[in-house]
């Protein structure tokens, strides 16, 4: 991707991703699905899940898991308001974006 992506948007994503496993996902597949549609290595992923988690916006807690423990993430309700703020500032900005790419202006 050639756009910079700032914590915003990062924090954003995470959300929405962890948003939608309601018993939480840990943090390679947490990884793997932000990939999918950025490029993002897990030295950057990591603080982001730990900012969110500081911010309430994530709750953590360890499970086994073949013999070690594995670290979940879930959504908490304060990361649930979060994510519906982020989205519609993101519809926001992106229609006003689409808007001068179509149009060549920006609908107010």
């Amino acid at each position: 991707m050639v756009f910079n992506t700032g914590a915003a948007l990062l924090d954003a994503i995470v959300l929405a991703v962890v948003s939608k496993d309601m018993e939480g996902t840990y943090g390679y597949k947490i990884t793997q699905k932000v990939r999918s549609v950025i490029e993002i290595s897990e030295s950057t992923l990591y603080p982001v899940l730990r900012r969110l988690q500081k911010d309430a916006c994530l709750e953590v807690y360890d499970q086994e898991c073949a013999g070690r423990n594995r670290r979940y993430y879930k959504i908490t309700e304060q990361g649930r308001v979060q994510l519906n703020l982020y989205e519609a500032e993101w519809r926001k900005y992106s229609d006003k974006i689409m808007g001068l790419f179509e149009k060549g202006v920006v609908d107010e």
